[in-house]
């Protein structure tokens, strides 16, 4: 998202995948898992990014469904997923996962359409930071949660006085994109817990296929109209329906399949602790992408908020 972290699903990568998967993804093994893990971060973060200039035309609902379903068409088309002979509670599981997704998804965008990408993508990393911290069985995961606060605090009070660039914005930082945020951290939680019971229930790839199917459409409801809107007033629908399909491939195709052959040889801990550098990576792409240049005390938050993850995760596996 991230964006998502499909990294808690366990299982080999080439399983149920299909024949549509690149042989060059099977032979991934030869490339580090670290530097799978980094390449998927720059993937999820290039999506966000390049994925904000198509809010103008589409809308950021429209833009956000229509990156969803040309994902969920890929996945499908690459998967083949058999829904035959899954339980209710697989399926239901499917569905909660698909709706956390979606969720997660619009509201982020929602979020850098009103905030710095690195501002954003600090809040909403509070999701899975809470779900670790909840987790946790010591008191010492308290300092790590006050630092994590006080990171927040330092995005937050201090504004985004200092900022340049789309997105900058001088004075405080917009509520409702702080909301957003918030809000897709919330999702980001709920999204990695319903992860777990997916990976269990579908082989490879499929559970992912089928979730992303499932938020395509719950967000058909919120973004069809916009899309519809979009497409019809440019000149070549079609060549704008491809830039949004490379976007699609960017986020969530590539990445999440990189991660998931990632976590094949990686222990999780060292993984938690690579994804732990998520919000900095967008603060660096957006600096690059969208010339988002943040101040010191939203760098120093970032910072607060990377220390909090990795010293929750190291301190949790002791």
């Amino acid at each position: 998202m991230s964006t998502a972290n499909p990294c808690d699903t366990p299982l080999d990568s080439t399983a149920g995948t299909g024949p549509l998967i690149p042989d060059a993804l099977r032979r991934s093994g030869r490339i580090p898992a670290p530097l799978l893990c980094v390449t998927a971060m720059f993937a999820v973060q290039l999506g966000i990014a390049f994925s904000k200039p198509l809010f103008g035309t589409l809308g950021v609902n429209g833009t956000t469904f229509l990156r969803l379903t040309i994902a969920a068409l890929i996945l499908l088309a690459a998967t083949r997923p058999k829904l035959r002979g899954r339980t209710r509670r697989e399926l239901g599981s499917a569905v909660l996962l698909g709706l956390a997704s979606a969720g997660m998804t619009l509201l982020f965008a929602g979020a850098i359409d009103r905030l710095p990408m690195g501002t954003a993508a600090t809040i909403e990393f509070l999701g899975p930071l809470g779900v670790a911290l909840a987790l946790a069985r010591r008191a010492s995961h308290l300092l790590w949660a006050l630092l994590a606060g006080g990171g927040v605090a330092l995005l937050t009070l201090f504004g985004s006085a200092g900022s340049t660039g789309h997105g900058g914005h001088g004075g405080s930082l917009d509520p409702v994109g702080l909301a957003y945020a918030f809000g897709a951290a919330a999702c980001y939680a709920a999204y990695i817990l319903f992860t777990d019971k997916v990976g269990a229930a579908f082989q490879g790839f499929e559970g992912l296929a089928v979730s992303i199917s499932i938020g395509a459409l719950a967000l058909a409801p919120f973004g069809l109209g916009q899309a519809w809107h979009g497409l019809s007033r440019v000149d070549s629908p079609g060549l704008l329906l491809l830039g949004v399909a490379g976007v699609a491939l960017l986020l969530p195709v590539i990445p999440y399949a990189l991660e998931m052959t990632a976590l094949r040889r990686l222990p999780q801990r060292v993984f938690s602790v690579i994804v732990s550098l998520e919000p900095a990576v967008s603060a660096l792409v957006g600096l690059v992408v969208l010339g988002q240049l943040l101040g010191w005390p939203q760098l120093a938050g970032i910072g607060c908020v990377v220390a909090a993850s990795v010293g929750a995760t190291l301190a949790g596996r002791r």
